[in-house]
């Protein structure tokens, strides 16, 4: 057995009533990689964030290599060799990759930086650990995965043996996690200790050594990856037995979304001569990396944008002034791709955000005057049927978990038995017990008579669900296939721009 280089014993965590980690323990061993599971809310970002020194634990201790690690400072996690690459990236894209990666690494008083050794320095770290990228290049310029690869070689830089990876590959194509994951080997080879939070069994089957279950701020469970299974992982999150939803067999019936030649050119992103088609009774997925042009597939579903060139039909009829509310009444549904920038506004009440779409409307206006009362009885209803975990309709929609968040989205959504639902995204970041909700629903708008644009980054989530399967890259859209005909490999390189790889369906 390697040496232990972290320590956690008894860590408890408080916030007023709540506590969110409650009496963890847990140890690190050199050339290891830990996987962390649970549910949205069970505790495992605020773990980390002690660990990395955001937060300061109310009891228990931390030892990195043996020695006290002090609570609240990060420059001590630092010190210590403790890194953390976050989901969601911390670069600056008019920098260069060599400017990111020292940035923070010298002293405020030298002169001069010695742009020379640290360029030889992280040109040799990028050869040793497969991390290739040009350090003159800015970073704005470069892909998702290449990013991915300078965040880590900022940690590799700074001389880390302990790297902490907040859901890792979100957004990255499978090809690019692959990657990722044999860099992952290499470095824990050289005996750096890995600890990655991710809600993908696949992966964490693949990558981890031990895994480490968390429920309701609890350390419930610590397993060899080799002595256990997908199965018992998931049931050990959640509770209880989770069994995948069924995909019933159904006919397509008549159009309710069609794209024909759709160029767009906007801010959002961009469509070149788009062609697609969604069904009543059918779920049409759309792969993509992100930034690859759904944001503005995605706005024209929402009514926020027309295209520059085609034609555009909902439910038969062109659509050529739209606005979020035309849409709304032609009874198209929307799950955003960010349920806290664009899908609620986090200090409003549950009540609030549920009739934010239909507040113009007669069944929560009357005379220009909001009917409270309805509003709230609303709530209530969307509250049982979709199993929304909080206090009432009057709670703060910030203070949901983001299952939760995601269970209001979808009483919003669905509960009016839309004809057409855009779904952009709708499992991001949750946990497997909330994704099978999601995806139980969607399924069951499917079987009522709904046609469902799901845009997904998820790979799995596209080939579980979807009838049919396109891929967008730069705007351009793939003629849509069937998902028994091909295959997530297929899928990623399409996704990175190779379309030859693609199966003949015509």
């Amino acid at each position: 057995m390697h040496e232990v280089v972290l320590r956690l014993a008894g860590v408890t965590k408080r916030f007023g009533a709540l506590v969110a980690n409650d009496d963890i323990s847990l140890e690190l061993r050199r050339g290891e990689v830990m996987a962390l599971l649970g549910e949205n809310g069970a505790g495992k970002t605020t773990l980390m964030n002690i660990l990395f020194g955001h937060y300061v634990a109310d009891e228990g201790s931390i030892e990195a290599f043996g020695k006290p690690l002090p609570g609240g400072s990060p420059k001590a996690a630092l010190a210590a060799g403790i890194c953390m690459v976050h989901q969601h990236f911390t670069l600056a894209d008019n920098l260069s990759v060599l400017d990111n990666v020292i940035l923070g690494t010298e002293p405020l008083w030298r002169f001069r930086s010695d742009r020379g050794a640290a360029a030889a320095k992280l040109s040799a770290l990028a050869e040793r650990f497969g991390l290739t990228v040009d350090p003159a290049a800015p970073v704005g310029s470069l892909s998702v995965g290449e990013r991915q690869r300078v965040e880590i070689l900022k940690a590799l830089y700074r001389d880390a043996r302990i790297l902490i990876l907040d859901e890792p590959t979100a957004v990255l194509t499978p090809q690019e996690s692959e990657r990722l994951f044999s860099t992952l080997k290499l470095l824990t080879a050289e005996g750096l200790g890995v600890i990655f939070i991710s809600h993908k069994m696949n992966e964490v089957m693949a990558a981890s050594d031990t895994v480490g279950v968390l429920r309701g701020g609890k350390l419930v469970a610590i397993r060899r990856t080799a002595e256990t299974d997908r199965s018992e992982l998931a049931e050990l999150m959640i509770g209880r037995t989770l069994k995948a939803p069924a995909v019933e067999p159904m006919e397509p019936a008549e159009p309710v979304l069609t794209l024909a030649g759709v160029t767009v050119r906007a801010a959002r992103g961009m469509l070149d001569r788009a062609d697609l088609v969604v069904r009543r009774h059918q779920i049409v997925g759309i792969a993509g990396v992100s930034g690859n042009g759904q944001a503005a597939l995605a706005d024209l579903v929402s009514g926020l944008g027309v295209p520059d060139d085609g034609r555009l039909e909902v439910f038969g009829k062109p659509v050529v002034v739209a606005g979020p509310l035309e849409m709304v009444k032609r009874g198209v549904a929307r799950i955003p791709e960010d349920r806290h920038a664009t899908g609620l506004v986090g200090d409003m009440a549950v009540w609030e955000n549920l009739i934010a779409e239909r507040v113009r409307l007669p069944e929560f206006s009357r005379l220009g005057f909001l009917r409270r009362d309805a509003a709230r009885a609303r709530a209530r209803e969307v509250i049982k049927d979709y199993d929304v975990r909080c206090p009432g309709p009057d709670a703060v929609s910030r203070l949901l978990s983001g299952g939760n968040m995601q269970k209001l989205i979808l009483g919003r959504t669905l509960s009016y038995k839309p004809g057409l639902i855009l779904a952009n995204q709708p499992t991001r970041g949750l946990d497997v017990g909330a994704v099978a909700y999601v995806h139980e629903q969607l399924l069951a708008a499917r079987k009522a008579g709904a046609g469902v644009l799901l845009i997904s980054e998820d790979l799995d989530e596209l080939l579980a669900l979807a009838d049919q399967v396109a891929v967008i890259h730069r705007g351009r859209l793939s003629p849509p296939m069937p998902r028994a005909a091909v295959t997530i490999c297929q899928l990623g390189l399409a996704m990175a721009g190779h379309w030859e790889e693609l199966p003949d369906v015509a």
